[in-house]
């Protein structure tokens, strides 16, 4: 079962005035120079999935400047045999909206129907830097297995936010804070849930198959002690540590606590401390192990959007990649500076080319 943009409309959206594509069901490659538009157009496809994309920016800022009208995209989807249309937009700065098939719809309902993995050159430092950037990359992977990960994480987002104020304002009721562990407890223990499943598939989906790639042990660890494993404790744990929470004016227990641990499994090297090129390549083999792993749960696996995917690449390991990628029948959305870069894809992708001019992407070339 295939799934594939196979038309995009973008209207508006950063530095494209009005772009459109025809696609059929192959990896893109998207070159041009610095500058020309290629991570807009990817950053586009990611808002044909719930959240805020992979730049994780607001509507306000997606808008084409200096007319600040709003923006909209369209696309067509093959999934399986059934084909959609999609809309989502946002007009001065609003909240976007979606529509699936000309009806109003919500973000998860997009989750449902199309799922989506990215990598991003942001990324490169995520075994170096804070727990955060881990938590949401580990988040996005469960999201495509299970969509409705993202509105757990919202509602206990939502819940500590009112949480935190009680604490900040130094309210000591415990009537007040109830419903809201209450809330927090249902929803971190179906998110703990949610990541640990999808770990256990990733670390299958590893082992099983041959690759280029190093496999990464992953780990689910808490910043203080281990994370309760049922709805109840968490929800004790939450009440017994109020007056800890109180003091340090935040929620000191709970998933948003948890961090991502990487190991380099033939060195067995913790992945903050390998090499740039080794930690990009485990990266990349995770993001192939969630497309293998999507695949044999749901029957086909994500769209992948593979922003500068050859930096940190020798030549081998990228033509390893792309026959990965091709393989695995992925539609994969890369970028590069030239079409070099693609080359070991041949007639496996279709090419697109973007030059920058007068402030405005302009494709040249397919």
């Amino acid at each position: 079962m295939a799934l594939a943009l196979t038309a995009i409309k973008i209207s508006h959206f950063r530095s494209h005035h009005l772009l459109r594509l025809r696609l059929d069901q192959r990896p893109v490659a998207i070159h041009g120079p610095n500058g020309a538009g290629k991570t807009n157009i990817l950053e586009a496809v990611s808002m044909f999935s719930p959240g805020r994309g992979m730049r994780r920016a607001s509507a306000a800022e997606m808008t084409r400047r200096p007319e600040a009208l709003g923006w909209k995209l369209s696309a067509e989807i093959v999934a399986g045999t059934q084909r959609h249309e999609i809309e989502t937009w946002s007009e001065g700065g609003a909240a976007r909206q979606v529509r699936i098939d000309d009806k109003a719809a919500s973000q998860v309902a997009l989750g449902r129907l199309v799922r989506m993995v990215w990598l991003v050159p942001s990324m490169d430092r995520l075994w170096i830097e804070g727990p955060d950037g881990r938590r949401r990359f580990l988040d996005r992977m469960t999201m495509s297995f299970e969509p409705d990960h993202a509105e757990a994480v919202l509602t206990y987002e939502k819940a500590m936010r009112e949480r935190n104020r009680l604490l900040r304002e130094q309210v000591r009721d415990a009537h007040w804070y109830l419903a809201l562990e209450t809330q927090m407890a249902t929803a971190g223990h179906r998110i703990h849930v949610a990541r640990k499943a999808a770990l256990a598939a990733l670390g299958a989906a590893q082992t099983e198959a041959e690759t280029a790639f190093p496999a990464a042990d992953l780990e689910l660890t808490q910043t203080e002690g281990a994370l309760p494993e049922s709805e109840g404790d968490l929800r004790e744990a939450l009440a017994e540590s109020r007056f800890r929470d109180l003091a340090a004016g935040r929620t000191l227990v709970g998933p948003h606590r948890s961090d991502l641990y990487g190991v380099y499994a033939a060195k067995g090297v913790p992945a903050s401390d390998c090499s740039t090129g080794e930690q990009k390549a485990l990266l990349v083999s995770l993001i192939l192990a969630n497309a293998r792993a999507l695949a044999r749960q749901v029957g086909a696996p994500p769209v992948l959007l593979l922003d500068e995917i050859a930096a940190h690449l020798d030549a081998d390991r990228r033509a390893a990649l792309y026959d990965e990628i091709c393989a695995s029948g992925a539609q994969a959305w890369m970028t590069g500076t030239g079409p070099e870069l693609f080359a070991e894809l041949g007639a496996r992708a279709q090419s697109i080319a973007l030059i920058e001019r007068d402030g405005q992407s302009e494709v040249v070339g397919t």
